[in-house]
């Protein structure tokens, strides 16, 4: 089932594109007032609670649906990178099983089924490994380093059991936010480290390569080498044309990370939608050239690179591009 995972999953994903938020929406059992912080003795086991605190929140309505201990396991074995534990397929009939179950025991009307009849048996186990297998478990695993799980299913078991817990809901969105904006800083750093690494690579490959026969340095830093000339007279792009390509795009070690080679289909695209590198080294093109451009970070993707990978901050990137046509 397509459960909302409403701060947990979220907050994951707001890490990973690197931007900020307010998490944690989950309240306490009702009547309970929460234990004392201090039982929760390391920062992983505070934010596991409140993650799990928030994942038991997100999953209340079907809290009597769930085998805790295959939720757990499914989880764990996302955290190691290894396959589902369940296939797509069998939780695909375990998310219908248990909306049509659900449905029935609110008694909504289900297309198919006479009124009054009882709710179809759910495979708790199945649940808990479709959860974990496909909300919960890839939602975290990018935090896995940072999260307790022994914490965070102390939570779950504890605010399905409608127990005491050990958070009060502004004990955990204070540790959420804190967290949130330590991993924020530290991407941050990461970032600017990286960006100072790979300009000083570039400019170091730039240095070196310029010396090469054959290969042309233009006044924006842009480099470049004719492997096929193409016809001298032939038609070439303007900077806001349209054309037809063939390319392969590398980073300085060497690794492919884009290529309509590969793909086995030529791309069109305009000169004035691409990276500056592109857009002047691709004009200085005749219709059946083959060009190989060295593009400095700053006529690539900058400081930001590609977030999530696989061009990092200030990389300097290859292309051997093909012009097959400019379109009208």
């Amino acid at each position: 089932m397509k459960m909302g995972m409403r701060g947990a999953a979220a907050s994951v994903l707001i890490l990973a594109m690197g931007a900020t938020g307010t998490v944690m929406s989950q309240q306490p059992a009702a009547g309970a007032a929460a234990k004392e912080t201090s039982t929760l003795t390391s920062q992983r086991e505070k934010v596991g609670y409140a993650i799990g605190l928030d994942v038991a929140n997100s999953f209340a309505p079907i809290a009597d649906e769930i085998d805790l201990a295959a939720l757990r396991r499914a989880v764990t074995n996302a955290f190691e990178g290894k396959q589902p534990l369940i296939s797509q397929e069998e939780a695909q009939k375990t998310d219908q099983s248990l909306r049509t179950a659900m449905a029935v025991k609110s008694g909504q009307p289900v297309p198919g089924m006479a009124p009054g009849t009882p709710a179809p048996k759910v495979d708790r186990e199945k649940v808990g490994l479709m959860l974990g297998s496909y909300a919960v478990g890839p939602s975290l695993a990018q935090l896995k380093d940072d999260v307790d799980l022994d914490a965070m299913f102390d939570a779950i078991q504890t605010a399905f059991a409608k127990g005491t817990p050990k958070m009060t809901a502004d004990q955990a969105k204070a540790t959420m936010e804190a967290f949130m904006a330590s991993k924020q800083a530290d991407m941050q750093a990461k970032a600017a480290a990286q960006a100072g690494t790979n300009r000083a690579e570039g400019n170091a490959f730039l240095a070196e390569n310029k010396k090469k026969p054959g290969v042309v340095t233009t006044a924006s830093g842009l480099q470049y080498q004719v492997l096929r000339p193409g016809a001298s007279d032939g038609p070439r792009p303007m900077p806001t044309s349209k054309v037809k390509v063939h390319y392969e795009g590398k980073l300085l070690d060497g690794t492919v990370f884009d290529s309509s080679y590969q793909r086995g289909q030529p791309i069109d695209f305009g000169l004035d939608q691409v990276v500056k590198g592109w857009s002047e080294g691709v004009a200085l093109m005749p219709v059946g050239a083959k060009y190989r451009f060295w593009i400095p970070g700053e006529l690539a993707y900058g400081e930001q690179g590609t977030p999530g990978g696989p061009i990092g901050p200030n990389a300097t990137l290859t292309f051997d591009v093909e012009l097959l046509d400019v379109l009208p």
